[in-house]
């Protein structure tokens, strides 16, 4: 990709994030478009078999929890309130997160106690002894520098690992064909998330500027990795962020695909899994472009559970 393209790339994010689409804007009534729950992947298949569990245990334990932890369920909906979204959409991320990917605790009070753990040593995120802020200064990177907005930021910077390194020998160093936030940004093992919401250190950091903007927390800066982990990993502090990222999805689908799925979580859920709302949006906006008739957002196995299971995540809420 030619130096042009990549910040007309940059360019686009800006384009995408402040103008609204000149079609109209079509509602997603909540439900399933999936009559049967679309397949689940091998790999949190094998990691719940690892566990010697089944998902149902996994749903009913994350939903004991949720339904014990009165001062989470609270908090769960002040965050939301804050961010304009209805907190059944952070319910569903978390619950979908620990049916399929993790397991839940019994207490919200463990994940404070395991942050505690990660948090007594120092965290660098680098590679092969090279520290991102070194990576990310590197010439390749440059288009990306004249962007303000965090979450703009890193999903250039994301974009240039992806053509520029991933999985290629730049300047004598062979890099993995993994995600940036794998090899950069998970210093105890790639792969791995933490803390109630699963986020990663690179979806932290992407959104520091909306959740500044909206609590008032204090900006994070991949040169302070101790920083990003606890925003991920202490309960309180991660809420934001998770309300953030499905707040961001939301906006990418009205803004970019003109779709409001506000009121379907097993949509917001599927895109918390997936990740690259915006990209999504932009392929489904490409696919409506050149189709005769309105092509709808859909949900994956994991969003068709949340949907699935709306009225009892409800019941979390009413209490």
């Amino acid at each position: 990709m030619s130096s042009f393209r990549i910040i007309a790339v940059a360019m686009l994010w800006l384009l995408f994030g402040s103008v609204a689409p000149a079609f109209a804007l079509t509602v997603v009534p909540p439900g399933n478009r999936h009559v049967e729950q679309p397949d689940i992947p091998g790999a949190s298949r094998n990691r719940t078999r690892a566990l010697k569990t089944t998902f149902e245990a996994k749903y009913e334990k994350v939903m004991g929890l949720l339904q014990r932890d009165k001062r989470l369920i609270a908090n769960i909906k002040r965050t939301a309130e804050k961010f304009g979204i209805d907190p059944i959409h952070m319910v569903g991320a978390i619950v979908g997160e620990h049916t399929y990917n993790v397991d839940a605790y019994d207490r919200a009070q463990t994940y404070y106690v395991k942050a505690i753990s990660y948090l007594t040593g120092r965290i660098n995120f680098d590679y092969d002894g090279e520290d991102i802020d070194d990576f990310i200064a590197r010439p390749q990177f440059e288009p990306c520098n004249a962007l303000q907005d965090s979450r703009k930021l890193w999903s250039c910077r994301e974009a240039i690992w992806n053509e520029k390194f991933r999985g290629k020998t730049v300047d004598g160093t062979s890099f993995p064909n993994n995600r940036f936030s794998a090899v950069f940004f998970q210093p105890f093992y790639a792969g791995q998330t933490f803390g109630i919401g699963q986020l990663n250190p690179l979806t932290a950091l992407m959104m520091t500027d909306r959740v500044n903007a909206v609590t008032g927390a204090r900006k994070l800066s991949e040169r302070n990795g101790k920083e990003v982990y606890k925003a991920i990993m202490d309960p309180d502090e991660t809420l934001p962020y998770i309300a953030a990222t499905l707040a961001a999805a939301i906006d990418d689908y009205r803004e970019i695909a003109g779709f409001d799925i506000s009121d379907n979580p097993g949509l917001t859920a599927t895109l918390y899994n997936t990740g690259d709302s915006a990209g999504r949006a932009r392929a489904l906006a490409r696919r409506n472009a050149q189709s005769s008739h309105v092509i709808m957002p859909e949900e994956n196995y994991y969003g068709w559970m949340i949907n699935d299971k709306e009225s009892e995540l409800r019941a979390l809420l009413d209490e």
